[in-house]
């Protein structure tokens, strides 16, 4: 049996960030967990973390750039390299099926297992079986919706791809860093 789950989704907007995800977790066809916590706070808050994938294998991942980014006093860009280049390198780590965004008060990141380190061109960054739903929806807000905060354009954007993706729900979670 596989699991689905996530939608993760992180915007940037009228300077500042946002980063949220829904609760579900899907086993086969069927529900399996309905209010799973996939954004972390790290750093006193000052940075934001969203994963997607195994629960094991994200919670690995998480525990490397939480490593990283004390290594590397909390620069958020820096950490996110590094640990996607010991990802694509080191052959337990290079196994894991998650992916990350990662964000602090100014910078917006996806870190993937291929090595890449991604700053989206949009502000908005998703990942997840939902993303794509996601996506789309923040960045119409976006465009015609411009006096939403980050945080409800997150919300709002979540919200339409649960009606939408079927491993997607409506329990939201949404953090800013600080």
């Amino acid at each position: 049996m596989r699991i689905r789950s996530t939608t993760v989704l992180g915007v940037r907007h009228n300077g500042e960030i946002a980063l949220g995800a829904d609760g579900q977790a899907t086993m086969d066809k069927h529900v399996a967990k309905s209010n799973v916590r996939k954004v972390r706070k790290l750093q006193d808050g000052k940075v934001v973390t969203g994963f997607a994938g195994s629960t094991a294998d994200a919670f690995m991942l998480l525990d490397k750039f939480e490593e990283k980014l004390g290594g590397y006093g909390g620069q958020l860009r820096r950490a996110a390299i590094e640990l996607a280049k010991e990802w694509r390198k080191d052959q337990y780590l290079r196994k894991l099926e998650a992916m990350m965004v990662v964000c602090d008060k100014d910078e917006l990141l996806i870190i993937a297992g291929t090595g890449d380190v991604l700053e989206p061109d949009s502000d908005v960054a998703a990942i997840g079986s939902g993303a794509m739903y996601a996506q789309a929806a923040a960045l119409a807000l976006k465009k015609h919706a411009p006096h939403l905060t980050a945080r409800q354009m997150v919300e709002e954007a979540l919200h339409i791809a649960a009606d939408i993706c079927i491993y997607t729900n409506h329990n939201l979670m949404i953090e800013q860093p600080v």
